[in-house]
């Protein structure tokens, strides 16, 4: 595969841009939903505590809820599963709108969230598992550049989607924004589960074993939980640090520009590493990535000097898409086909929890050490991703035989 066709050639495998195209938009529906609850919860009540409130609960609800939803799709199949789930959402966010609408307590609200949390389709997962089954015999070669074009989509529809929940809510239709990430969400689900050529066959029930379970808790796979956790912490801890060291230097459109360098030196780093195949092992590649990750962000160290900070984000942000690119890839073939699905829901889980836990912590540091000390936490956890991708260069070995299959 040549560099110039790699994701032209990935796209043109039949059936793959039919199921690429509706998860693309979907992911952009799923970008604005978080966004849209903290637009129409504080317009509905004139609360940001509330609409915290009930943005926290929905994105509680995703991360315990999405390895289930993972896990009834490898059991029953995508065109069992999606159906009903994208119905159940837009159900979860018509009560949600109704509830803000009819100036629901708060707690009421935070259940609208969480129902909006739980239901919502864990497309990323789907569709990464739609492609190792469409790559799978000699095009498995292909399959990190696959994930790498997974990346890519994702990451423009987090530049894309917060942005255009924010200029519908600021035109003062904050409603608007909360059902066009519904409909997205909801069409892409809805038209990916009309895509039966490409889903994964499902494993049958007198055929599972018990290593399927088991292969979610092998030593390999937990160390990729705790590698997308700890860089999980680590963007949960930039989007604090990076904030606050613009409201120090009393230049807040700063963040701006330094999260714009960021997301774009990101986008590139992932175009170029699935524009080529790379000969070492994905282990010792994610090995080399959380190096990167690691000592890139020691110039964050030096918050008082503002290029050092800057080389420090751009560093960091060339690592960050490949591990978790790598992730992927790794997962793929330590899990067993039976859990591939429930294994990539798990992985995204495991980043929001990274995330969620360490921007606590960050704001506390924030509170205490100014935006040095969140920038201590964010190397902290830049370093934690890198150990756990060089312990990875053991706990990640192939096995001596192949992996058992039904």
């Amino acid at each position: 595969m040549t560099t110039a066709t790699t994701y032209r050639t990935l796209l043109r495998t039949p059936g793959a841009a039919a199921f690429f195209a509706p998860t693309a938009a979907g992911r952009v529906g799923i970008a604005m939903t978080s966004l849209s609850i903290v637009w129409l919860v504080r317009d509905a009540t004139g609360s940001y505590a509330t609409a915290g409130l009930v943005t926290g609960a929905f994105a509680v609800a995703d991360a315990l809820a999405g390895p289930q939803a993972g896990r009834l799709i490898d059991r029953y199949g995508q065109r069992r599963v999606l159906p009903p789930a994208v119905l159940a959402h837009a159900a979860a966010v018509a009560t949600l709108v109704l509830s803000a609408a009819g100036h629901a307590p708060g707690w009421l609200l935070a259940a609208a969230g969480a129902l909006v949390g739980a239901t919502l389709p864990q497309l990323s997962a789907v569709a990464q598992a739609r492609w190792s089954a469409l790559l799978d015999g000699p095009r498995r070669s292909s399959l990190p550049a696959a994930y790498a074009l997974e990346s890519l989509s994702n990451s423009v529809a987090y530049l894309i989607g917060p942005a255009l929940v924010s200029t519908i809510a600021a035109a003062g239709r904050p409603v608007v924004g909360t059902l066009a990430a519904a409909a997205l969400v909801v069409a892409g689900g809805g038209v990916l589960a009309l895509q039966r050529r490409t889903t994964p066959p499902v494993v049958p029930r007198d055929a599972r074993r018990p290593h399927h379970r088991r292969a979610l808790l092998r030593p390999g796979f937990l160390l990729l939980i705790g590698v997308n956790a700890t860089i999980g912490g680590f963007f949960g801890t930039m989007s604090i640090a990076v904030t606050a060291l613009a409201v120090e230097r009393d230049r807040p459109g700063l963040a701006a520009v330094l999260f714009a360098a960021s997301n774009g030196t990101g986008l590139l780093a992932v175009v170029l590493y699935g524009l080529r195949p790379w000969r070492p092992h994905p282990r010792r590649q994610l090995a080399a990535a959380g190096a990167l990750l690691g000592v890139g962000s020691l110039p964050l160290l030096a918050a008082a000097h503002l290029p050092a900070v800057t080389a420090g984000v751009l560093l960091t942000a060339l690592a960050v898409p490949v591990v978790l690119v790598l992730g992927a890839v790794l997962a793929d073939a330590v899990v067993t086909r039976g859990v591939l699905t429930e294994a990539f829901a798990w992985l995204g889980s495991a980043s929001a929890a990274g995330s969620a836990l360490a921007a606590t912590v960050a704001g506390l540091a924030v509170d205490s050490r100014g935006a040095g000390g969140g920038l201590l936490v964010a190397v902290a956890a830049a370093c934690a991703t890198a150990a756990c991708t060089l312990a990875g260069l053991r706990a990640l070995r192939p096995p001596p035989g192949p992996v058992p299959e039904p």
